[in-house]
């Protein structure tokens, strides 16, 4: 099955009726998880975006806090884990500015967590991938942010 275009799909939902396009959008967030978790934070916590960000920084720092350091290798893959989360919500967000403060976050936690970047070059292209993907974002923002939040990323350099 081909799938439409975006646009096809925009001019499409514009002619169906309201009760109809309530019944596909739970029809689509019965389909998948990420659409459910998606829809959830549209209609119930996109309007406050700053208390959404402190709860994925709590869920971060409380990941953080069940690494099992007692190997790399579970260190590595838990680090994977909390990327993987952390970029599922800035996809949701759609902030540039959402985006720099969580990956911030994300750094600063990691650099104070006490885990040896240094040792592992995996840890440290993970780290380094992150400062790449923050200096993106803020490249992308209004120039006084832009100022803010470089001189945060300055502070972060190893």
């Amino acid at each position: 099955m081909k799938a439409a275009t975006i646009n096809e799909l925009k001019l499409e939902l514009t002619t169906i009726p309201a009760e109809q396009l309530a019944a596909l959008c739970i029809r689509l967030a019965k389909f998948k998880k990420e659409n459910k978790e998606l829809l959830t934070y549209l209609l119930f916590e996109s309007f406050d975006e700053h208390a959404y960000m402190e709860n994925i920084k709590t869920e971060m720092q409380q990941q953080f806090e069940e690494i099992n350091t007692s190997s790399l290798y579970f260190v590595k893959k838990s680090l994977r884990k909390i990327l993987r989360t952390l970029s599922k919500y800035i996809r949701y967000t759609g902030s540039a500015e959402a985006e720099v403060k969580l990956i911030l976050f994300f750094c600063t936690t990691l650099k104070s967590s006490g885990i040896p970047i240094e040792k592992n070059p995996v840890i440290k292209n993970m780290f380094n991938n992150q400062l790449k993907k923050i200096s993106k974002a803020i490249a992308t923002m209004h120039e006084d942010l832009q100022y803010e939040y470089a001189k945060e990323l300055e502070q972060l350099d190893i």
